[in-house]
């Protein structure tokens, strides 16, 4: 898996990116405060088995695994890691040591969504980069593929995933297309509504054949385009919106197969959005301004 170089290199160049995009908002007390977590916070599994090893070894192991996982890690460190994270933030604008456009440090509820940014990123390269290949959340996503000699080409398949590619260049050029003067920031939340819309049509299709289908049909040839979307929209939920830590941690579990059935990620889904109900009012205001803007276009 990778080690501190490539963790700390791809969050400091995210934060960079996030920094430039942002005009300074996201200051370089974001950028450090993400790239020491998007390593040393995960991996401080190790230390803490041997810390809790003197109470036994298999104390010891079982709060390693506890931490080195994207979820316990937050929910057993979070807190006072954002304590320490915002005093540490404090210290070093006093001290004229790290500059910031705002002046002031971080609070603690942005180091703790820092944190939870940070340990998704860390999990995103290690799933990729790990066991050889072998970690269950990479095993799952290749299973999604087809792999029982030559994938059959399926006509309905075809048409499927070709008009769903077509709205997807369609939608963006018509939202985009030259036309009176309309803000950049309307355009991009239009631009992201569509892939979100074209992504959910995507995965309800390859899951229809999949799982639904019996016998399992090829989705999309022999691509395992359901797994690698399924990943990708865990990884930007998370690291664009960390409060939906929850819902992420239950495709996790579904993509991983530690739940199995369709009520059990219904019963997610909606714990999720009893803990986080800003977040579904989001999504919710999110679909409504699209639908009303494509139907006034």
């Amino acid at each position: 898996m990778p080690g501190p170089g490539p963790h700390m290199m791809y969050a400091m160049g995210t934060g960079l990116a996030m920094t430039k995009l942002s005009n300074g908002r996201f200051s370089p007390h974001h950028t450090l405060t993400y790239t020491i977590n998007a390593f040393f916070g995960p991996d401080i599994g190790s230390f803490s088995e041997w810390l809790g090893s003197f109470f036994g070894s298999s104390f010891g192991s079982s709060l390693a695994d506890a931490i080195h996982h994207p979820f316990y890690y937050v929910i057993i460190l979070g807190f006072p890691l954002c304590v320490l994270y915002s005093l540490l933030s404090r210290i070093l604008l006093l001290k004229g040591l790290l500059d910031s456009v705002s002046g002031v440090p971080l609070t603690k509820r942005q180091c703790f969504l820092l944190i939870c940014a940070g340990s998704f990123s860390h999990f995103f390269l290690d799933h990729l980069f790990e066991e050889n290949g072998q970690s269950s959340m990479y095993v799952w996503i290749l299973s999604t593929g087809w792999w029982k000699g030559r994938a059959p080409i399926n006509p309905d398949a075809v048409v499927v995933i070709a008009v769903l590619c077509t709205c997807l260049i369609g939608g963006f050029i018509y939202i985009n297309r030259v036309k009176p003067a309309k803000p950049v920031r309307n355009q991009s939340y239009h631009s992201a509504s569509l892939i979100l819309i074209i992504a959910s049509l995507y995965c309800l299709w390859c899951f229809s054949q999949i799982f639904w289908v019996n016998p399992r049909r090829a989705a999309v040839g022999e691509e395992a385009d359901l797994g690698v979307l399924v990943f990708l929209i865990a990884i930007v939920l998370v690291d664009s919106c960390p409060k939906s830590i929850i819902y992420a941690n239950a495709i996790e579990a579904f993509a991983i197969g530690e739940i199995c059935s369709i009520p059990e990620v219904l019963s997610s889904t909606l714990a999720y959005v009893s803990l986080w109900p800003s977040v579904a009012k989001m999504l919710a205001a999110n679909a409504q301004g699209f639908w009303s803007w494509f139907a006034n276009t």
